[in-house]
C-alpha cells in the first residue's frame, strides 16, 4: 500500500521570515530553511519580510526660533523584529511612509523652539527625541529602530553666506588684534634696546672721559716733577698740541675716514688750545 501525500516544499532565504496562512488566516512564521506546505489543506505563503537593517533618508524642512528656514536630513536605521514579523506584515501597509510622518511631526515640534546656532550644537538631542518617539510607536507594529543620525543641517543659501561673512569678519578682527600686539611688542623691545644702548654708550663715554682725565692729570704731574720750572698750564698746552697732531695723523692714515678741512698752522694751534682751555674754565665755573 502506497500513501500519496500532495504537498509542496519551499525554501526561505537567510535573514528573511515567511508568513504562512491557512485558508487566508495566519498560522505561523517560517524561518530560513526548507519548509513543506500542503496547498490542499489551504496552506500557502502569504509573503516574506527581510530582517536585515534597512535605511531610510528623510528630508525635513522647518523653521527655527529666529525665523531661519532649514532643511534637516535624517537617516533612520530600522529592522523587522523576527518574533513580531506578523505584526509588521499585517499592521502597516507602508512602514517607510509611517516612519517619515513621525519624523516630520517630532522635528517640526522641536526645531521651532531652538535658534539656528543652538540647532547646530544640539542636533544630537533632536535625533534622540526622534528616536524615543519612533521606538514607542513602531514597536507596536513589529519594527525596531536601531539608530537615527542627523546627517546634515542646511540653512537657506543667503543665511549660509551671511554666516560665512560673519565668521570671516571675526577672524580678520582677531588677526588685526594679534598683528597690533606683535607691532606693539616690537616697538617696545626696540625702544628698550635703544635705551639700553644709549645707557651703555653714556657709561662708556663717561668712563672714557674719566680715563682721559686721569691720564692727563698723571702726565701733568709727571712732567712737572721731571722738568723743573714748568707750570701746569704749559704742560696742558703741550699735551693738547700733541693730541691735535695725533688726530691729524689718524685722519690722514684712515682711508675710510671723512676728510675734515680746518685751519692749520702754529697760530691756529694756539687759538685751539686757548678755546679748549676757556671752555673748560667756563664749565668749571658754572658747576661751582
Amino acid at each position: 500500500m502506497v500513501n500519496a501525500f500532495f504537498v509542496f516544499c519551499g525554501c526561505v532565504d537567510q535573514a528573511s521570515v515567511a508568513v504562512v496562512e491557512k485558508w487566508g488566516r495566519f498560522v505561523r512564521l517560517a524561518e530560513p530553511g526548507l519548509h513543506f506546505f500542503n496547498p490542499f489543506a489551504g496552506e500557502c505563503v502569504a509573503g516574506s519580510l527581510t530582517t536585515r537593517v534597512q535605511s531610510l533618508d528623510v528630508r525635513v524642512e522647518t523653521k527655527t526660533k529666529d525665523n531661519v528656514f532649514v532643511q534637516l536630513i535624517c537617516t533612520i536605521q530600522y529592522r523587522v523584529v523576527k518574533e513580531h514579523a506578523d505584526d509588521a506584515f499585517y499592521e502597516l501597509q507602508n512602514p517607510q511612509q509611517q516612519i517619515q510622518a513621525y519624523v516630520f511631526d517630532v522635528v517640526r515640534a522641536i526645531v521651532p523652539r531652538m535658534n539656528l546656532d543652538d540647532l547646530f550644537e544640539q542636533k544630537n538631542n533632536v535625533a534622540k527625541s526622534v528616536l524615543e518617539e519612533l521606538e514607542k510607536v513602531m514597536a507596536d507594529y513589529g519594527y525596531s529602530i536601531e539608530h537615527i543620525l542627523m546627517v546634515d543641517i542646511i540653512p537657506d543659501a543667503a543665511v549660509r553666506k551671511a554666516m560665512n561673512e560673519i565668521n570671516a569678519a571675526q577672524r580678520l578682527q582677531l588677526a588685526s588684534v594679534y598683528k597690533g600686539e606683535a607691532e606693539k611688542i616690537l616697538l617696545v623691545k626696540k625702544a628698550e634696546a635703544e635705551a639700553e644702548a644709549k645707557y651703555l654708550s653714556g657709561v662708556g663715554i663717561a668712563k672714557q672721559r674719566q680715563a682721559i682725565t686721569d691720564g692727563l692729570r698723571e702726565n701733568i704731574l709727571n712732567f712737572s716733577h721731571s722738568v723743573s720750572g714748568t707750570s701746569a698750564k704749559e704742560v696742558m698746552d703741550l699735551i693738547m698740541v700733541t693730541q691735535y697732531f695725533d688726530t691729524i695723523k689718524e685722519l690722514g692714515d684712515g682711508s675710510k675716514n671723512t676728510t675734515v678741512f680746518i685751519p692749520h698752522g702754529p697760530g691756529h694751534v694756539k687759538d685751539i688750545s686757548e678755546q679748549i682751555r676757556d671752555g673748560m674754565m667756563q664749565a668749571s665755573s658754572s658747576n661751582v
